[in-house]
């Protein structure tokens, strides 16, 4: 996913629970789904972020010779700035991008 072209708020808003209920039906359905997504969002920005960290990694251990780079802090502050994944995922859920499908209907089907 791409996290720099996001619409999500980068800080708390207040929603209307009516309407993240009407996706689903039920709240606790649309919460779960929403944290389930969300979960998925930070492994995918974690592994982007320590790919980008990686690149600046040194292969010796010496604490002598560790010192700060701009780039890096730079990277960080970056990923710091992004909303948060639960924001990210409720966007989405919201916007009607997240497919989600429950495990009871599936066996009826089989």
């Amino acid at each position: 996913m791409n996290f720099k072209n996001t619409n999500a708020e980068p800080s708390t808003v207040t929603r209307n629970m009516n309407e993240i209920e009407a996706v689903t039906g039920n709240i606790y359905e649309s919460c779960v789904v929403v944290a389930k997504r969300s979960d998925q969002l930070s492994v995918d920005l974690k592994e982007e972020l320590i790919g980008k960290l990686n690149e600046f990694a040194s292969s010796t251990d010496n604490l002598e010779e560790i010192f700060e780079n701009r780039e890096q802090i730079e990277i960080s502050r970056f990923y710091e700035r992004l909303p948060k994944t639960n924001a990210i995922a409720l966007k989405e859920f919201l916007e009607d991008k997240v497919y989600q499908r429950t495990p009871s209907e599936n066996k009826d089907e089989e």
